[in-house]
């Protein structure tokens, strides 16, 4: 009986495969991310993608993206299509799944109208029959501010506030004053404030004491993407004048001597009803809230801005003349109702001496009559 011979390169043949079954049954594969910091813009696009190492196909793999833990599940591709109704709500409809080179392993998750939500760690999951790996990566959501405003209270005895106001900003953006040589002036106050879509509102005003600061910009920047907006402010010369400061003391005074001439005065205070007096002292009140309210902050973005301190000083000679002719009619009647009351005065003495004397003389001659 001949035995069978193997030749040398049969034998060669039988290693070289037991090698490459061995190595391929050993042989694992991980998941890695190009970009691990991903920063998007609110209602932009963001792409998160991520590839297997070594590079091989995944079409026969289960791809899945969570939003921080394994519990919000934002897109799932399995059996070679996508998987829909398994998504978060808040995910329904604004992803895409870019599958161009997932021959090679590569895929994309392109997320749609970013929002202040979105913004936090995601997971990439590859998922083989026997065996699964995956890979985080962080999307960061910046949003530009959508306006800025600078407001500008009345003078005050310690200068002139200065507010600049900007809101739809994420994260909380940085706030400074710059004076025209790009020098930073220290504010007065600051202060921030979130709505309800998270996105930050601040707030931030400067005291301006002479005119050699009258040039200001409120500069104002996101720290996550590096974008800024700034508004400049030039102010008037006559918004430092102290005239201003002493015809509202002025005024306050003025509304204080009136309401002393009406409610102090004996004689007036008898002749006018309690309902004249309150309504006397509600328009006072009413007038002097107005007043207030509207002095309070004019916005540089005011097309009526520039006739802000003509503005002042028409209230305060509309409101001198107003205290002249009312100090003027109120001492007229003082001074009449005075003089009729001193009139009937002396009337009544002179009727009350009359009397008298006609009383004198019936006695007297009542007496003459008995005498007789």
């Amino acid at each position: 009986m001949m035995k069978p011979k193997y030749s040398s390169f049969s034998g060669y043949c039988v290693g070289i495969l037991f090698l490459q079954v061995m190595t391929s049954t050993s042989e694992k594969w991980t998941v890695t991310i190009p970009m691990g910091h991903v920063v998007a813009t609110v209602g932009g696009q963001a792409e998160l993608s991520c590839q297997l190492s070594p590079p091989q196909s995944a079409k026969h793999m289960e791809v899945s993206w969570f939003k921080g833990d394994y519990s919000k599940l934002v897109h799932r591709y399995r059996n070679g299509r996508e998987v829909s109704g398994e998504a978060a709500p808040e995910y329904a409809d604004r992803t895409d799944f870019v599958k161009d080179a997932i021959g090679e392993g590569k895929v994309t998750l392109r997320l749609r109208n970013i929002s202040i939500s979105d913004n936090g760690p995601y997971q990439c999951l590859f998922k083989d029959s026997d065996f699964s790996d995956m890979a985080s990566m962080n999307l960061s959501v910046a949003a530009l501010g959508l306006e800025t405003q600078i407001y500008i209270q009345a003078p005050r005895s310690d200068g002139l506030m200065v507010e600049c106001n900007s809101g739809g900003w994420f994260p909380q953006p940085q706030m400074e004053w710059r004076d025209n040589k790009g020098e930073v002036v220290p504010h007065s106050s600051k202060s921030y404030s979130q709505d309800g879509a998270g996105l930050f509102h601040g707030k931030m005003t400067l005291v301006l004491r002479n005119i050699t600061q009258g040039n200001m910009t409120c500069y104002i920047c996101n720290p996550l993407s590096g974008e800024e907006k700034h508004i400049n402010i030039i102010l008037a010369d006559a918004l430092f004048q102290t005239v201003h400061i002493w015809m509202m003391v002025f005024i306050s005074v003025c509304f204080v001597i009136l309401l002393l001439l009406v409610f102090s005065c004996d004689i007036i205070h008898r002749f006018n009803t309690i309902y004249a007096q309150l309504l006397c002292f509600g328009c006072f009140c009413v007038i002097l809230i107005i007043y207030v309210i509207y002095r309070s902050r004019v916005s540089i973005s005011d097309s009526l801005f520039t006739s802000y301190s003509d503005w002042i000083k028409d209230i305060a000679k509309m409101v001198i003349i107003l205290m002249t002719f009312y100090s003027l009619l109120i001492s007229g009647l003082y001074w009449t109702i005075r003089g009729n009351i001193r009139k009937r005065i002396t009337y009544g003495k002179n009727w009350q001496r009359y009397n008298q004397k006609n009383v004198e003389m019936e006695n007297t001659a009542q007496e003459m009559t008995q005498v007789l």
